[in-house]
């Protein structure tokens, strides 16, 4: 195993389980697994989310990249559009993005976090 190369697997960790906040919840009974593989510092994650199906408000104050491996969501911004992603879209939320995140088919991505 090396010091300096990770791979971002589920095989790696076991994952947490989560969901949206109550008051953020705006349908369906959406429920996470994390796979985080990766924390430096408290500042910088990596890994692996999934969700099912549902849809919240989504508030971003860090920046993530993410790459959807698989499923599809929709991601609306407030006051902005709405964008359907699906197996192999990769983006960017930026510190301010706020709007709401939609799972119409269980969604996986890998993601990298910096606060």
């Amino acid at each position: 195993m090396s010091a300096h190369y990770l791979t971002i697997s589920t095989d790696s960790v076991e994952p947490e389980s989560g969901a949206p906040a109550p008051d953020r919840l705006i349908s369906g009974d959406p429920k996470f697994r994390t796979w985080n593989v990766e924390e430096r510092d408290g500042r910088l994650y990596a890994g692996i989310w999934e969700s099912t199906p549902g849809k919240w408000r989504i508030v971003y104050d860090e920046w993530e990249f993410c790459h959807i491996l698989s499923g599809v969501s929709i991601i609306a911004e407030e006051g902005g559009e709405a964008r359907t992603v699906r197996g192999g879209d990769s983006f960017v939320l930026r510190p301010g993005f706020k709007g709401s995140w939609e799972v119409l088919e269980t969604t996986r991505k890998e993601y990298v976090i910096k606060l």
